[in-house]
Formats: structure tokens, sequence, C-alpha cells
């Protein structure tokens, strides 16, 4: 009996959610969803209703005025949720980790790049004349020394980008 009631529910059921989806600013669909879970409910717990059109049309209504009331108390959130925007405390953790990673690197390599680099990095914004003071060479071979460095620091950091990529 009530394979036999759903299927001769279905046609009333689709003409009354698709008349009471527009004036609560649902889908047809939706409310179609809701007044079978509540029939099923109702199935499980007790035994059809005794006028199941009537209950079927009752249920659309009060499903129509319950999604009315939720829609108005709902309301819009002014940024979106997952904004990018503000830098959260997993990009802080996770921006540190590579910056660290990175010095790691340059610490590794060999001869004067280690100094190199790190003045290169260094917050104080050094100047090319700066650097070259510091280090003791000339200006003028700081451009391929640090292209050398970069070069090697690219070939040192190869192994650990491919192996986080792999398992990323």
């Amino acid at each position: 009996m009530t394979h036999d009631l759903l299927t001769a529910l279905r046609p009333l059921l689709a003409a009354e959610a698709r008349a009471e989806a527009h004036a609560c600013g649902t889908e047809p669909g939706d409310l179609e969803q809701a007044v079978w879970l509540r029939l099923l409910e109702l199935l499980r717990a007790d035994s059809p209703p005794h006028d199941p059109q009537g209950w079927l049309r009752k249920a659309v209504r009060s499903e129509a005025r319950r999604t009315r009331r939720t829609a108005g108390l709902e309301r819009p959130y002014a940024l979106e949720p997952a904004d990018d925007h503000e830098r959260g405390p997993e990009h802080l953790v996770l921006t540190a980790a590579r910056h660290r990673a990175l010095r790691d690197a340059v610490r590794r390599l060999p001869g004067r790049c280690p100094r190199l680099l790190e003045a290169l990095l260094s917050p104080r914004d050094l100047t090319y004349r700066e650097i070259a003071g510091e280090l003791g060479i000339s200006q003028g071979s700081l451009g391929p020394e640090r292209s050398r460095c970069l070069s090697c620091l690219r070939r040192l950091l190869a192994p650990e980008v491919a192996a986080l990529e792999a398992r990323g």
C-alpha cells in the first residue's frame, strides 16, 4: 500500500510544490523533498494519513511557511567566510616555515654564497655598494656572483621542492 500511495501522490505533490515554491523563494524540488521526508517519517511512526491528499496539501503549505520564516531570519555575510584578504594564523605559520627552509638552504651553500644571499635578504635593504663593501668584493662582480649563488640555491632546493609537490 505504501508504494501505491507514494505513486498516487507524486503528481499532486509536484503540482502543489510548483504552486507554492515561487511565493516562498525556494525550488519546487526542495519543497517536494521536505514533504516526502515528512511523509516517510509519518509512515514509519504511524499508518498512512486518513486523507492523504489533504495531508499533502497542508504539508506543502506548512513547509512553504517554514521556508519563508527561515529565509526571513537568514542574513548574508558581509564578507565571504573564506576570504583570504586577511592573513590568518595558518598562513603566517606556513610563510614562516618557508622562510626558515630558505634560510637553512642558504646556509648550506658553498663559498661566499651564504654571506652574499644573507646580505641580499637582509631586512636592512642594503644597496649593492653596501653589500660589496661588507663582503670586500667589487660592486661589478656582485651580479655574476649573485647569479651563480642563485643557480646553486635552485639546484639545492630542487629535490626538496619536488618532494613536497609529490606528497601534496
